[in-house]
């Protein structure tokens, strides 16, 4: 898998024996058996890691965890709760969006398309990296839950302080041994319709992880989505 695989060096590195090990030999085994059933696999392969590639391990100021990627047409291209230009934006992210402008007052774009927060360092890492088209969490228990706590451990060894930013009970336990004595550990409900009033909004997720790294010396990060 790594011989093809986009994915920063940053990460390739520290990650080599992940991928040696037989976990990640039987996941492999497993997507290639789903596409020679003629299952369709979302995201495309190349951007399975596509969260890694747009944000080395250096650079991580603030990571957010996801469950399993989006299963509609189009949809899925490796960051979490992202979706491609031109896709009408997920209920979550709109749960998101309004957060954004009651914390920060930020005016919500016309997509869904969170690349530039990647881009500043805000690691959109879910926790299981394929889906089957229209099948939510199809590919849970295969291994990716496996390596992505190997990610989540690495984010955690970093010596700057970086924010986590834990919607929902699925990522506070999966990010449960982080050092909260370096890191600033966010949590609240998740921004599904579900649950979002359960906590998520009103968290001021947004300015509490600025004020955080700006007192650290990491800079703010800029919440804002340009439309396109």
């Amino acid at each position: 898998m790594t011989s093809t695989i986009k994915l920063d060096e940053s990460w390739r590195t520290p990650l080599s024996q992940e991928f040696q090990q037989p976990y990640m030999q039987g996941l492999k085994q497993f997507l290639e058996s789903e596409k020679a059933q003629g299952k369709r696999i979302f995201p495309k392969g190349s951007e399975y890691f596509r969260a890694l590639d747009l944000t080395p391990l250096d650079t991580v100021k603030a990571i957010i965890l996801g469950q399993d990627p989006y299963h509609g047409e189009g949809q899925a291209h490796g960051l979490c709760f992202s979706v491609r230009p031109g896709v009408r934006t997920p209920p979550s992210l709109v749960n998101i969006y309004k957060e954004l402008k009651t914390d920060l007052g930020i005016d919500p774009p016309r997509h869904g398309f969170l690349e530039h927060w990647a881009r500043q360092g805000v690691l959109l890492l879910n926790s299981v990296l394929t889906v089957e088209m229209g099948r939510a969490a199809s590919h849970q228990k295969q291994g990716w839950e496996q390596f992505t706590d190997a990610v989540v451990r690495l984010v955690n060894q970093k010596d700057e302080p970086v924010v986590f930013l834990l919607w929902g009970a699925h990522a506070q336990r999966k990010a449960a041994f982080v050092d909260q004595s370096k890191h600033l550990v966010l949590k609240a409900a998740h921004p599904s319709p579900l649950s979002a009033h359960n906590g998520f909004l009103g968290c001021r997720h947004f300015s509490r992880a600025n004020a955080f790294l700006e007192a650290k010396g990491r800079g703010a990060i800029d919440w804002s989505l340009p439309n396109a």
